[in-house]
């Protein structure tokens, strides 16, 4: 276990937390009995109307909203019962279960395209035709940037004009995630063969061979750059869940599909810092269960951390976290030095303390000189388990001190899980790989029409609706009156703000990206949430996050193989 010791930077962390000055501008203490908490003025300003309304109506709203949960799992148990019983039975049950045991990308492309081929998915990749996508587009593309030489003046111009109107995000719907929701291996061939030509006029426009010139083809490269955008890995929040995000890094590394831009949330954030901290070479040597032996935030024994809990309202304590989390960020780096060191991009989100002050997405452009240990604490500071925590800064001296005026903050996951807006703000972030093991968030992860290389499958119909239409339309109707009646409840500040907080940013954010992967987590995990894992349990939750990569693997490829070539590209003409 590798501890670094008690350093300046986390004496001057301590003492900032126990500043009486800085305790002036949080908001209310964590959790009782620690503090009260601090009463909402504004309420008086309501009307009359307001106070006498308020409880019956947020009564009635939880008293509606309960049968429908209830109605809304029963309808997810019944289609998964029956999908098991009725759909998955005979030679393609075995073929699942080939499939789901696959342990590498080799084996489990293999026995997709068994599946395929035994479900007759085959003949739907072969077709061109498809409403999810503009295969006349694609199909004139091809056929017309086919037939120009590259070597031509007159046709690379007319080359570079082709390039520049297709090379885009989703262009014609190729990366609408339906297309590839209709098989296990892939998409249409049609989609295949596009990106193929594609890239390869891109590399021969960028080759000394093109007689265009260097200006035009900078020009050239800088569009299609900006078009096209960027590709971002987010990892969300979830305690111990989040630990399976390991074994999606390391499949998209061994790939060459990690990309440069990385957001953490909470436990996220501590794997989106391990990956941003070092080299792509030294993540794949570190990368292994044997990281578990530093994984050692939930190393107090059941009655110490109960009498902290009772004393402070806080499980964990923030001067043994920033200690420990250190291990994460290769000690006392700031967000811009750790740019400067990988060139990637680190971004953590962090939400303060205060309800009215903005949230921050801490990276080496809004937050160069914050140490990355501390924003890591702040994003991981729930209620009941860590007290709002200080920033902290690196000076040009040397020295540390708070940072934000010694404001407290506290989980990102709070407003901002998966900060989609601010990445595309800052990065131009078209493109979002998601990695979700939020535990409220799975309990909602239910996609009617399939999901990227997982298709709908039925024993007699070719439904593409899981249960039918019927009740793929009972289960959507039901999960939005449920969220309905929660936007009213924020609305009409009918919720009580716990904590200073308003919960229902908790269950409302966008939590899903262009591609999104959902590790499996069984009922037995969640004993284990905010628990330590062995290296025996560490080696399961990475096969579980790699597998849940393994049918994205083609969506994923297509864009970020795109966006490498663009990007050589550009380096190599421009610099």
């Amino acid at each position: 276990m590798q501890i670094y010791a008690q350093s300046e930077s986390v004496k001057a962390f301590e003492a900032a937390l126990s500043n009486d000055d800085t305790d002036k501008v949080t908001s209310a203490p964590d959790w009782a009995p620690a503090g009260e908490i601090t009463s909402r003025s504004d309420y008086a300003n309501y009307g009359i109307g307001y106070h006498l309304l308020r409880w019956p109506v947020l009564v009635g709203l939880t008293l509606w909203v309960l049968p429908l949960l209830v109605i809304y799992f029963g309808i997810r148990l019944y289609v998964s019962i029956s999908e098991w019983l009725f759909v998955w039975r005979g030679p393609r049950r075995q073929l699942r279960q080939n499939l789901r045991a696959a342990t590498t990308i080799k084996e489990w492309r293999y026995w997709a395209a068994k599946l395929d081929k035994f479900l007759g998915f085959n003949a739907w990749r072969d077709e061109d035709k498809s409403t999810y996508y503009d295969y006349r587009t694609v199909r004139n593309i091809i056929r017309q940037i086919n037939a120009l030489d590259s070597t031509n003046q007159k046709e690379a111009e007319q080359v570079a004009v082709i390039l520049e109107t297709c090379v885009k995000y989703n262009f014609a719907g190729i990366n609408n995630p339906q297309v590839y929701s209709q098989c296990y291996s892939g998409t249409k061939k049609l989609i295949d063969r596009f990106n193929a030509t594609v890239i390869k006029k891109i590399n021969e426009v960028a080759s000394p061979e093109c007689p265009l010139a260097e200006e035009t083809k900078s020009v050239l490269f800088k569009s299609m750059s900006v078009n096209l955008g960027k590709s971002a890995l987010c990892l969300s929040g979830g305690g111990s869940f989040c630990y399976r995000h390991l074994g999606v890094v390391r499949i998209l590394l061994d790939l060459n599909l990690l990309p440069p831009i990385v957001s953490g949330t909470s436990g996220g954030g501590l794997v989106a810092a391990l990956v941003c901290t070092r080299t792509d070479e030294e993540l794949k040597q570190l990368i292994n269960p044997k990281i578990a032996d530093n994984l050692t935030a939930c190393w107090e024994p059941f009655p110490d951390w109960l009498v902290r809990w009772w004393k402070t309202g806080a499980r964990f304590d923030s001067v043994d976290w920033a200690e420990r989390a250190k291990f994460f960020t290769l000690g006392d780096l700031t967000f811009k030095e750790a740019y400067e060191r990988t060139g990637k991009i680190l971004n953590v989100s962090t939400v303060p303390a205060n309800p009215q002050t903005p949230a921050i997405l801490c990276n080496h452009i809004t937050s160069p000189d914050c140490l990355i240990w501390s924003a890591l604490l702040a994003s991981a500071a729930v209620p009941g388990l860590l007290k709002p925590v200080v920033l902290m800064r690196k000076t040009r001296q040397g020295s540390f001190v708070p940072y934000s005026f010694g404001s407290r903050w506290r989980d990102g996951s709070f407003r901002t899980d998966i900060p989609t807006q601010a990445l595309n703000t800052f990065f131009n972030v078209n493109y979002t790989i998601v990695s979700q093991v939020n535990p409220h968030i799975r309990l909602f992860a239910y996609l009617p029409r399939g999901q990227v290389g997982r298709p709908v499958i039925h024993k007699y119909s070719k439904s593409r609706w899981r249960g039918g239409f019927l009740l793929a339309t009972m289960e959507t109707s039901v999960k939005l009156e449920i969220k309905k009646c929660l936007k009213l409840m924020r609305n009409l500040d009918l919720m009580p703000h716990v904590l200073d907080q308003d919960f229902s940013t908790v269950f409302l954010q966008k939590f899903e990206g262009s591609v999104t992967v959902w590790p499996r987590i069984g009922l037995r995990d969640f004993l284990k949430i905010l628990s330590d894992p062995s290296r025996d349990e560490l080696a399961a939750m990475m096969l579980a996050g790699e597998k849940t990569v393994f049918p994205k693997i083609a969506m994923i490829s297509h864009f970020i193989g795109l966006q490498h070539v663009v990007e050589n590209g550009q380096v190599g003409i421009c610099g």
